[in-house]
């Protein structure tokens, strides 16, 4: 079935109502989504990157070998959350290069946009650690899970229950 009219001509009623006040195709709207995909991964992708890096060389200094166990421990599950996250927000590019020119770019921009969310999640996980490790050797005390707490609070209303508050908020059901 076929509806008529310039917006989403030849397409099915279902397709036009993905629209949403935009005259764009299945596949315009899957390329401006990209678009937009990447440039949010651009900007996740750099600050993991120089995370990471610096978490690599800590084992490399002098204070190193005067870590504690619990500090060790911390330390490797922030290098490791580090590199997952890295892999996470990375695998869009390789996942639209692996699949570019086979006519599935919005389920490509889809599973994009999935695994960049989970690289947010981990990219959250990577942050919590690395600060609670840098907190513990700066600070000690009782006072570093106060502080992460509310630094892990912060973000968590910043990433996450703002962009839902609007997405709910702001969204048009019909």
């Amino acid at each position: 079935m076929t509806t008529g009219g310039a917006q989403g001509e030849g397409e099915p009623p279902r397709a036009q109502e993905r629209h949403l006040g935009r005259h764009e195709s299945v596949e315009e709207r899957a390329d401006r989504r990209w678009g937009e995909l990447l440039q949010e991964v651009r900007v996740a992708q750099t600050g993991v990157q120089v995370l990471l890096g610096f978490l690599l060389t800590v084992a490399f200094t002098p204070r190193f070998p005067t870590l504690g166990p619990v500090d060790r421990t911390i330390y490797v599950v922030t290098v490791v959350l580090g590199a997952v996250t890295t892999g996470a927000l990375i695998s869009p590019v390789s996942f639209h290069r692996i699949v570019a020119g086979r006519g599935i770019k919005p389920q490509t921009v889809a599973w994009a946009a999935r695994l960049t969310l989970t690289g947010v999640v981990l990219l959250l996980a990577t942050v919590t650690s690395a600060l609670l490790l840098v907190l513990r050797v700066a600070m000690g005390g009782s006072a570093v899970a106060w502080v992460v707490s509310g630094v892990v609070a912060w973000f968590l209303v910043c990433w996450f229950a703002l962009p839902g508050w609007a997405r709910h908020r702001y969204t048009t059901r019909k």
